[in-house]
């Protein structure tokens, strides 16, 4: 990659051995433990307007998931395994560990929440407090997608047809569709609200053939594997443990469904849920960076 600005000043970088390779990850702050997960198409620099505050209480540690940003990007299965969100989550659990917490805060954004609340169900023994931003089930989104939600959501169709289609068809035009595709899931429909560092970061994740391939694999285990894994689950009546506390954009895509995003944590994974809105659309931790720490750190602190 190229040489690229660094929205985190204070805090280490690190590279951390895993199953498939290395974990990037950015650590800085003092108190209880705090990883922090982000979504697609973005890296751990969606983080950068947030962890600043979230540092003066916890210690941070913000990760690039397995093939996205510095991380490793294996060659994929075609979603059978390899970019599942529980082997994702066993990502996280290493670099916690290498890093010395056995048991840790997390909160994740859009692919980066699915990995959490799977971590969450799956080593319930890790996760002290968990915050999900501006996601709903995996499996609640494909059983509730009409012709509303096929627009909103049209890449997740898109993304999960089989290799090489969506890799082939991005290709040469990645950059165009990134920067096509951001402000459209905005509150204001802009790029400006990113600001040039972190759309930088972003670009030069997105260039890459490797990991283009590995977000596509992404979405085609959140197409197969993971909702079965989802459904299994919930036909089992299986519960995460932790406080939960739900944040969804107010022009993000969970806002308009047709129940409550609490309700359905409710009715799936999480009758402990509590939640709120943050005025913004779909990346409100960049789009209102103040409200969102506010929330967090009110959550995780309490």
């Amino acid at each position: 990659m190229p040489d690229l600005p660094d929205l985190f000043p204070g805090f280490a970088t690190h590279r951390i051995d895993t199953a498939v390779g290395q974990t990037f990850a950015r650590f800085g702050g003092s108190g209880p433990p705090l990883a922090l997960l982000h979504g697609f198409p973005e890296t751990h620099v969606m983080w950068h307007r947030v962890a600043p505050e979230l540092a003066r209480h916890f210690t941070v540690i913000a990760v690039d998931l397995r093939g996205y940003g510095q991380s490793s990007a294996p060659r994929g299965d075609g979603g059978k395994v390899l970019y599942t969100k529980r082997e994702m989550a066993k990502d996280v659990i290493a670099v916690m560990r290498a890093l010395g917490h056995e048991r840790f805060l997390l909160a994740g954004h859009d692919r980066g929440g699915r990995v959490a609340y799977r971590l969450a169900l799956d080593h319930s023994d890790r996760v002290t407090k968990l915050a999900t931003l501006d996601i709903v089930p995996t499996l609640v989104m494909w059983e509730n997608i009409n012709a509303e939600r096929a627009i909103q959501a049209y890449h997740w169709q898109f993304l999960a047809q089989p290799e090489p289609m969506p890799e082939t068809l991005l290709g040469d035009n990645a950059l165009f569709w990134l920067d096509w595709a951001l402000p459209r899931w905005t509150k204001t429909k802009s790029l400006d609200m990113f600001g040039e560092g972190a759309l930088a970061h972003y670009r030069a994740a997105f260039d890459d053939p490797a990991r283009i391939h590995a977000m596509c694999e992404d979405y085609r285990a959140g197409a197969t594997t993971d909702r079965a894994y989802d459904a299994q689950d919930r036909d089992a009546g299986r519960k995460i443990k932790c406080p939960v506390h739900v944040l969804w954009g107010t022009s993000g895509v969970p806002a308009k469904g047709g129940s409550s995003p609490v309700d359905i944590w409710h009715e799936t994974f999480a009758p402990q849920a509590t939640g709120e809105p943050i005025d913004g659309g779909h990346f409100f931790a960049e789009e209102n960076p103040k409200a969102t720490a506010a929330a967090l750190r009110t959550f995780f602190a309490a």
